[in-house]
């Protein structure tokens, strides 16, 4: 059975033979799934910055977004125990949302993600024909 918390030196070391948890798993699969979808870790960048957000700032923050995707995303989220919502009984109803523990956990993942983005932020992105398919030949 492998310990829980290793250092980056112990995982650089353990995953050469294959880091799995006790159920024979990879470890950061299920939080690749959690955060899987266009808007999920735009959502979690705002509660980086706002700490506490409504529904509407968020709508606001998120330009692009309907109703209905942010409603989906954030029920996701919060079933997933990454985000809380708390609803006031105020007229008008008003909904607050934040980080959970577990999900504050992942600010050092996003600190890390955020220092890969400056690192290679110039680096050449690849070309959006390939990534479409239209330079596939027939």
């Amino acid at each position: 059975m492998m310990k829980k918390i290793i250092t980056y030196e112990e995982y650089l070391q353990d995953v050469k033979k294959g880091i799995v948890t006790d159920l024979g798993n990879c470890p950061v699969t299920p939080l690749l799934l959690m955060l899987q979808g266009k808007w999920k870790s735009q959502i979690l960048y705002e509660l980086c910055i706002h700490d506490t957000i409504r529904f509407g700032e968020l709508k606001r923050e998120l330009p692009g977004i309907t109703n209905t995707m942010l409603t989906s995303s954030l029920r996701e989220l919060e079933a997933d125990g990454l985000i809380n919502r708390v609803q006031y009984n105020e007229i008008p109803p008003r909904v607050v949302y934040s980080f959970t523990k577990r999900g504050r956990d992942l600010l050092p993942v996003f600190y890390a993600i955020t220092v890969w983005g400056f690192k290679h932020e110039n680096d050449k992105p690849r070309a959006k024909e390939a990534s479409d398919g239209k330079n596939e030949k027939k």
